[in-house]
């Protein structure tokens, strides 16, 4: 998963803008940031691997000249993490194209073969969003135009959507020309826009989450719908065109509501903290109907994600609501890290246990879902050091039994604990006296209640339903041999190689 933002000014630099609004979505990539902004023409780009705070100083933000920009913070879903990926992405022809995704391409391959063997285009990186940029300049230079019209730019992207598929929100700057921000035909991943009035003129801001515009002063004008493209011309005059003939099913992702999104922020009209707090409403049911003689004493949440459902969850079961855990802040999300040993230690250093919440009492532990297990074994396991006399464990999600091929770094489907093991086998191997997942029916009434013209919502990774159709076997295994923990260590020690050279080849150049 990623976050991207683009920004049309009136009248002043744009980088300060971009520098705060990705601090804003940091929570969406910890692993590389970028900036790319353009002034009368010139690009100025400056990206690394790190966050927001690490990878800008001083002297890069007085270089981000220019009225119009975009940034992007990364988690790497496809490709390694190396420096080089890191976004926007560029390209010189035609006239000079920059490029943010969030999402992942389901046929990078096909794609890749075809531009170089048709389209005479060379890919550099095994990146999908460095696929995506060169099939959208493609479509751009047929247009064969001296100055890109918003015709030209609705046409490029409606040939973007005819090739392309998967899971794709972007935004591209055309340098000297404009921002576009597009969606993919089933709306999978979030793109939002929206404007503000500053000394009398207006100025446009396009982002993964509503959330970075609140924070800039910016009004929400709508969420992209399936296949829409908007375009920001250099003078200020916006353009909005649907670029498919028939948009798909509009069919967001679920997890966006489950972990992914800020609470505060609005997607496709839902509140991410109104859909948490009607999960723990219907996990409560679920409780209610499940408990029997099961006593609890107080329900405790593993910060910070499953805060609404679990508070939600004890007002209706009428038990205490208790902080048992004090989070760091600045360790990275534990289910995206390769090797086992390095995530359990990021879970101890992560989180430290308030003693006395748990001494002698019947807990109910509450997350937003579980992915590999070793988090929740660990946190567990932590609640039984502290001296609780019953660790129950209840899941805002239904249990993850199959990989996200749409955009977020999920371990491979072997590395998922609730692949191919029953509920009580789960219980059993996280270690807690008992276990309760939220059902995938509770959980779409939950998030569709915000917004009930959602027909559907992508669930994949719970019901193993992929909405774009060309996910099969063959593609789930490639994509198996890519996530692992041995995949993910060998990407890695490959990265660095490859970086150790860049530096070795500079020092032993003339």
């Amino acid at each position: 998963m990623c976050g991207l933002v683009g920004m049309m000014m009136a009248g002043r630099d744009v980088g300060l803008c971009l520098y705060d609004t990705l601090t804003i979505l940091q929570h969406r990539g910890q692993d590389a940031a970028g900036i790319m902004t353009c002034d009368q023409g010139k690009l100025n780009l400056r990206k690394d691997n790190g966050l927001v705070k690490d990878v800008f100083r001083t002297r890069h933000m007085r270089r981000l000249t220019g009225q119009m920009g975009i940034g992007h913070v990364r988690y790497p879903t496809a490709g390694s993490s190396s420096p080089a990926l890191a976004q926007p992405l560029y390209v010189n022809s035609p006239y000079g194209l920059a490029l943010a995704h969030n999402g992942n391409l389901t046929n990078t391959r096909e794609l890749s073969r075809n531009l170089f063997r048709d389209d005479l285009r060379h890919i550099n990186t095994d990146s999908d969003s460095e696929v995506l940029l060169n099939v959208f300049a493609h479509e751009l230079q047929r247009r064969g135009k001296m100055t890109p019209g918003p015709e030209d730019v609705f046409t490029a992207i409606r040939g973007v959507h005819m090739r392309c598929r998967g899971a794709y929100a972007a935004v591209v700057m055309i340098a000297g020309y404009g921002i576009v921000g597009f969606r993919d035909p089933h709306g999978i991943r979030p793109l939002i826009f929206g404007s503000r009035v500053r000394q009398g003129r207006r100025e446009y801001m396009i982002a993964s989450e509503s959330v970075a515009l609140a924070a800039q002063g910016f009004e929400i004008e709508r969420d992209l719908a399936p296949g829409e493209a908007v375009y920001v011309d250099s003078a200020g005059n916006v353009h909005a065109r649907v670029c498919v003939e028939t948009p798909g099913i509009h069919a967001p992702c679920i997890f966006e509501h489950v972990y992914l999104a800020r609470p505060d922020s609005l997607m496709d009209g839902i509140s991410v903290y109104k859909s948490r707090l009607r999960m723990g409403e219907k996990l409560a049911e679920k409780l209610q109907r499940l408990r029997g003689r099961r006593k609890i004493d107080v329900v405790i949440p593993i910060p910070e994600t499953s805060r609404p459902s679990a508070l939600e969850l004890a007002n209706r079961l009428g038990v205490k609501f208790r902080e048992g855990f004090v989070k760091n802040r600045y360790i990275g999300r534990t289910f995206i890290m390769p090797g086992q040993g390095e995530r359990k230690k990021s879970v101890r250093q992560k989180l430290n246990v308030i003693d006395l919440e748990f001494r002698g009492k019947n807990v109910l532990l509450v997350d937003d879902s579980i992915v590999r297990g070793t988090t929740s074994r660990q946190i567990i396991q932590m609640a039984r050091d502290a001296g609780a006399r019953k660790v129950h464990f209840a899941s805002a999600a239904p249990p993850i039994r199959h990989p996200n091929v749409y955009g977020i770094d999920m371990p491979a489907a072997s590395e998922l604990i609730a692949a191919g093991r029953k509920i009580e086998q789960v219980r059993e191997a996280i270690g807690a006296d008992s276990l309760v997942y939220q059902d995938l029916d509770d959980l779409i009434e939950a998030c569709r209640e915000g917004n009930k013209s959602i027909e559907r919502f992508e669930c994949s990774v719970f019901d193993g339903n992929y909405i774009t159709s060309d996910v099969d076997e063959i593609y789930l295994r490639r994509l198996e041999n890519t996530r692992n923990d041995a995949a993910r260590q060998s990407r890695g020690k490959v990265a660095r190689l490859h970086e150790q050279n860049l530096v070795a080849d500079f020092y032993n150049s003339d």
